[in-house]
């Protein structure tokens, strides 16, 4: 049978650099989080178990249903694999592909993560991702575009409630190689905050010179040698340039406004700008998308007896 309405949920987005639980009460509204730095990645060889039992210890003993996860936790490299899904794909396709496994007094739900490929066939995935995707869908209307910014940011495209693709730009993850791995990085302060607002600006502004990335890139160099642009504002310098670079690429694959970001508040508010820049409009969605979708997913789908 379906888990009943009213029921308490304990559910789970757990990624490569950190952990976030929630208790949501039979309404999906969150009572209780934590949030700790136990990523995938920071978790030793069949170390999951502990992780989450030291986590959510007093939330076990009394909630005893399903725990639902989400993200790199359900993937090869996490506690349980759960295959990825082809879009087009609902929460009705999510859901009916969720991974249990038997845990302790528990059975726990892993969240398949999905599968797209573009038009020339080279294939794109996520994990996660997807789950804030559902936990949002109630505000989409029609054909909507959908940012998710991180260290792979993902922009969604959805059709009739139904995530019809995506496609990946590694902005995050290029922010970090540059700023610590490079000769950029050797002119910006450890302490030069990403997200100051005018080295944002003007990385943004240089985004939009037609020059190229790589050429805008040298520009985080040339600036500090020159002494053109203020050592506190190099970090958003560079980070403006790699999110003016994204979003101009992938605007142009999103024909409907508003484009949907979520993101927590500061990261959010940069893509907004950003978006904004072009003459199009976007709206926030709270961070927390993920502990929503979790919840509509379980009440989505027949409970399974262990």
């Amino acid at each position: 049978m379906q888990r009943r309405a009213g029921e308490a949920v304990i559910v789970v987005d757990w990624g490569t650099s950190s952990l976030r639980a929630y208790r949501l009460d039979g309404d999906g509204v969150v009572v209780a989080r934590r949030e700790g730095p136990h990523g995938i990645l920071a978790v030793p060889p069949g170390g999951f178990s502990e992780v989450l039992r030291h986590e959510i210890a007093d939330w076990l003993r009394e909630e005893p249903g399903e725990i639902w996860l989400c993200g790199m936790i359900g993937s090869r490299q996490g506690w349980h694999e759960a295959p990825y899904v082809a879009c087009p794909a609902g929460a009705a396709e999510i859901a009916g592909a969720v991974v249990r496994l038997a845990w302790e007094e528990h059975t726990l739900a892993f969240v398949p993560g999905l599968l797209c490929r573009d038009a020339a066939g080279a294939p794109d995935v996520m994990r996660g991702e997807e789950v804030q995707v559902v936990g949002i869908l109630p505000a989409l209307e029609g054909t909507a575009t959908v940012v998710l910014p991180g260290t792979h940011s993902k922009w969604v495209a959805v059709a009739a409630g139904r995530i019809a693709g995506f496609r990946t730009h590694m902005t995050g993850e290029a922010f970090a190689l540059f700023r610590r791995h490079s000769i950029l990085g050797r002119l910006i302060p450890d302490d030069a905050p990403a997200s100051d607002r005018d080295g944002f600006a003007a990385g943004l502004a240089r985004a939009g010179s037609g020059a190229g990335l790589l050429a805008d890139l040298f520009a985080v160099r040339t600036t500090a040698l020159l002494d053109e642009m203020p050592p506190e504002r190099r970090a958003g310098f560079l980070s403006g340039i790699l999110i003016g670079h994204e979003v101009a690429a992938a605007l142009a694959a999103a024909p409907a406004d508003p484009v949907h970001v979520v993101a927590a508040p500061a990261l959010a508010a940069a893509y907004v700008e950003a978006i904004g820049r072009h003459g199009r409009t976007a709206v926030a969605h709270p961070a927390d998308a993920a502990a929503a979708g979790l919840f509509r997913l379980a009440r989505a789908t027949p409970h399974r007896p262990r």
